[in-house]
């Protein structure tokens, strides 16, 4: 109830003032970026997480840990750098 409250008050407010509507989409736009950003951290973290557990529990098969774990990081780098650069 709350939340639609807010959204007709901004919604009702972004009519009335052009400068507000640009300064409520900025701030989407930021909250955005930060997911974004925060999602491919993850991402990130968790493929270095695995990858060390993987090759904890065989260490005979790092070099191919290795390279899987390095293609996914810049899979997941990539796809953050770009929804960062799209938003």
């Amino acid at each position: 109830m709350i939340f639609a409250e807010t959204a007709t008050e901004a919604l009702k407010l972004a009519q009335e003032n052009k400068e507000a509507a640009v300064a409520i989409g900025n701030g989407l736009v930021a909250i955005g970026k930060g997911l974004a950003a925060g999602g491919a951290a993850l991402g990130v973290g968790f493929i270095g997480l695995k990858a060390a557990e993987g090759v904890a529990r065989n260490p005979g098969a790092s070099v191919k840990i290795l390279v899987q774990a390095i293609l996914g990081m810049a899979l997941a780098e990539g796809l953050g750098i770009l929804a960062f650069l799209l938003l």
